[in-house]
């Protein structure tokens, strides 16, 4: 056989059997699809942003503040110290400066016309100075005018829109302190209405220095612009000079980079991580079924591949046919699916605006990795799912050119169970050391790999049983068709396991999501349920950077009512402790022991006074610190400070690590806010009355949520279903790909059982019997992967838990949720007779006496 035959071969086998690739094509295609749409919309996003910050800020060519940043665990950007405005006359006065202007900028949060906040649920909702200069403002006036008089803001348009404000309308800014604003003007930012998410209020500066800055004559820092000829490095090589300790000059363009980077860097890499996980399991899943698919079809052409053998053909030749007819399937798939994925960050690009969520405008970025690399990983998905398959045709024996065409009836080998069994005690081993013993994350993902593999090399060997208890009903329920089915689901083990390894996997991350969401929920319920002692808790729905917290004043003012015994507000401050940030609780230490439960105390919390601080025990314990001691803080302001350690508490769940006074957190103190107010009513009090009375007085400070405290708890949790939700959404793309894969399998089936089948329909079975027994044959293939995912899928959600538990101070609860799983069951099984529908039609539609006639 010449070297061109097996690549002639391999077109011929396409074009005359195109059906059997179908889904093979399907699989590649929507993955490549999904991570080339992941990667452009990605890079379009990245370059929208650039474009919109470098047009807003074009006019700024250097920018004076705070030389050093503290910044919390968890939170997205460092606190700077403020720049006083004494140093905005010394900065004009440089050489080379055509203009400078204050920065005063901090939280403000719009209350809309419908008396809702605006905004809060992850972006920054930020206020500040009017800039008058307009090369040095980043937002363009579109409508109406800028700010002159106390109370008057200019917001931005999107924001407005959102808030169903217009000029002329008055409402409620919390910075947090409710201030009742005018809306004179309407602005852009780089030409769009607002930096994506990000909501802004523009007040005057007096107004700004009054309700963002933590004292007057402060700056959040200094806008400069050069005079002609002056370049921003040049700039910022004079400022330096003249500038004083503490505060440092960048160039504009490095400050646009900054801002570029924390508006859009930080979710784009979320974004783009999360959905490269999910376009790694679909692909994945494909792998299973792309494999299937070959190993079938390498069975049903034994025949075909012993004649080349007999005629000639060395094994390379024959591996290389089936090879090369995996190429073109994965070569055309995956040019197809790069064209997919550009549409898919299209019609993104496009869904984004119409549903409420305005990236920044622009063409699509169609970068040559975006392209090159899908395209790579389809290519060698699919080869490498083929490369077994085509290895067993090349050793083929001739002589099985004398028998029928191989039908794999193959079933659980020994060598199997001992290496399956040996996989599992490795991963219960590698899992349990990791979750129980040494609490290690890598350890446990570890034992979860291992145990996914253990899944698969076991799938033949539980096959038989799982099948034949599952399939135990139908010959009771449809009589000799239900047993025809399960015996044909029996027929071969290894393919029965093949078949659901794809919606195993998908449905084992669907449960691991949903068990671990479960534990979460759980989680936080029990933590305030425990930890919160209160009768109603007061708070701004709000995550992220969002939200403006609520006012310091609104506690004291809910204390002053009959009504209540207690009420605590819990603000948050940053500071250095040993070199890196941690977020302090500022609030009545006294209080806070009323209406927490703070565990076990050490010490006194009475005496803190401003140089006294409590720590968690925990904290403690990784400090080395204990009652009686000293810890240095450093603030941003950039001072130092020593304070003894007062008290020790045992729970930190709500009460935070640290915990100073109001009074040792008002000289370095920056836009100040409480996170959560919790009140205790007064003995014979009523939940309703003592709710109504905290709302009524809590609507005058921009209208917080007042929740009983089992509802504050739901309320923590629901961001959870939220996520959840969206991780269903997007592994509906791998059960699609697994499901599709069963489809695949049974018309493959199916084409080798063409014969028997024309004898089933001679002896008298009805054309709604045929179908009937391959949708419950398809049933059965789905149920058996579903129940297999559905026992990964918690146990990996038992790992992520306990994993969790030990890399966090938080005591994690795990929690399975049955009704949810057994929607994920239901969903498994209808999927499966929904895929069957199909390859049971085409059964069905067979002619007899050519179905007999079939070898």
């Amino acid at each position: 056989m010449n070297a061109s035959a097996p690549l002639r071969l391999s077109l011929a086998s396409l074009r005359a059997h195109r059906r059997r690739f179908a889904g093979t094509f399907l699989a590649v295609f929507l993955g490549v699809a999904f991570l080339a749409g992941t990667l452009v919309m990605g890079d379009t996003l990245r370059a929208s942003f650039g474009t919109m910050f470098g047009e807003a800020t074009a006019g700024t060519d250097a920018v004076v503040r705070g030389a050093d940043a503290i910044t919390a665990p968890g939170q997205a950007q460092g606190v700077r110290r403020p720049v006083g405005l004494s140093l905005l006359r010394r900065v004009e006065r440089v050489p080379g400066v055509a203009a400078a202007a204050p920065d005063i900028e901090g939280r403000g949060q719009l209350v809309g016309a419908d008396g809702k906040p605006v905004g809060g649920q992850g972006p920054p909702t930020l206020a500040g100075n009017w800039i008058s200069d307009p090369k040095l403002n980043p937002y363009r006036l579109a409508e109406g005018r800028a700010p002159a008089r106390r109370g008057e803001v200019v917001v931005n348009r999107g924001a407005a829109k959102k808030a169903g404000l217009k000029i002329g309308d008055t409402t409620t800014l919390r910075t947090p302190d409710p201030v009742r604003v005018t809306v004179v003007g309407l602005a852009t930012f780089g030409g769009q209405d607002g930096m994506a998410q990000v909501t802004f209020t523009g007040m005057t500066q007096a107004d700004a220095e009054r309700y963002l800055a933590a004292r007057p004559g402060e700056a959040s820092a200094i806008d400069v612009r050069a005079a002609p000829g002056v370049s921003q490095t040049a700039l910022v090589r004079r400022l330096t000079p003249v500038l004083p300790k503490g505060v440092e000059a960048i160039t504009g363009q490095r400050s646009a980079q900054e801002n570029t980077d924390m508006i859009s860097g930080q979710f784009l890499t979320l974004f783009t991580t999360f959905l490269l996980v999910f376009s790694g399991v679909a692909l994945l899943v494909a792998t299973f079924s792309i494999h299937n698919t070959f190993a079938i079809v390498v069975a049903q052409r034994t025949r075909e591949n012993a004649l080349l053998r007999a005629l000639g053909a060395a094994r390379r030749q024959v591996t290389a046919v089936a090879l090369a007819e995996a190429l073109a399937v994965a070569l055309t798939a995956s040019l197809t699916g790069l064209a997919g994925g550009i549409g898919i960050a299209a019609g993104l690009q496009a869904l984004f605006p119409a549903i409420g969520f305005p990236f920044p405008g622009g063409e699509l970025v169609i970068k040559s990795l975006s392209m090159v690399l899908p395209f790579t990983v389809g290519v060698v998905v699919c080869l490498a799912s083929a490369l077994v398959p085509a290895l067993r045709a090349g050793r083929t024996a001739p002589l099985a050119a004398l028998r029928d065409s191989a039908v794999d009836t193959s079933g659980a080998s020994r060598s199997r169970a001992v290496t399956g069994a040996a996989l599992g005690a490795l991963a219960l081993t590698a899992t349990l050391g990791g979750v129980l013993v040494t609490p290690s994350v890598w350890l446990a993902g570890l034992g979860a790999l291992l145990a996914l593999a253990a899944f698969v090399v076991l799938g033949p060997v539980a096959a038989t049983t799982v099948v034949r208890l599952l399939g135990g009903p139908l010959d009771r329920l449809r009589g000799v068709t239900g047993g025809l089915a399960r015996r044909n689901a029996l027929r071969s083990p290894k393919r029965t396991a093949a078949t659901a390894s794809a919606l195993m996997i998908g449905v084992a991350v669907v449960s691991l999501f949903t068990v671990f969401g479960a534990s979460l929920k759980a989680t936080m319920d029990r933590t305030v349920s425990g930890s919160f002692a209160g009768d109603v808790a007061v708070s701004t729905p709000s995550f992220g950077a969002g939200g403006s917290g609520l006012s310091p004043r609104l506690a004291p003012a809910l204390q002053r009512l009959p009504q209540v015994d207690t009420a605590v507000g819990l603000g948050r401050g940053v500071a250095e402790v040993d070199g890196r940030g941690r977020a302090l609780t500022v609030t009545d230490p006294v209080a806070l022991a009323h209406t927490f439960d703070l565990g076990t105390v050490t010490g006194s919390l009475r005496g803190l006074g401003t140089d006294g601080i409590a720590l968690a025990r925990a904290e403690a314990g990784r400090q080395h610190l204990r009652t009686g001691d000293t810890a240095r803080l450093t603030f941003t302001d950039g001072r130092r400070e020593n304070f003894t350690v007062r008290a020790v508490y045992g729970r930190s769940e709500l009460a935070g690590d640290y915990v100073i006074t109001r009074a040792a957190w008002a000289p370095h103190r920056t836009q100040d806010s409480d996170t959560l107010i919790a009140v205790t009513f007064r003995h014979g009090v009523g939940a309703d009355a003592g709710k109504a009375a905290v709302r009524q007085v809590a609507a005058g400070y921009g209208n917080p949520q007042v929740q009983t405290r089992d509802e504050y708890a739901r309320s923590s949790a629901g961001g959870i279903d939220m996520m959840l939700t969206l991780v269903y959404a997007l592994l509906a793309l791998a059960v699609v790909i697994a499901l599709l894969g069963i489809a695949n399998t049974l018309t493959l089936a199916l084409h080798e059982r063409t014969r028997e089948l024309g004898l089933l329909r001679a002896v008298g079975q009805t054309r709604a019997q045929l179908r009937a027994m391959v949708r419950w044959e398809s049933v059965l293939l789905a149920a058996f992967g579903t129940t297999g995912g559905l026992g990964l899928g918690a146990f990996l959600g038992w790992v992520l838990v306990k994993a969790s538990d030990g890399a966090s101070d938080t005591a994690f609860v795990f929690a399975l949720p049955p009704a949810r799983l057994a929607v994920v069951m239901l969903v498994g099984v209808v999927a499966g007779a929904l895929a069957g529908l199909r390859p049971a039609r085409r059964a069905a539609r067979l002619d007899v006496l050519w179905a007999i006639a079939t070898e």
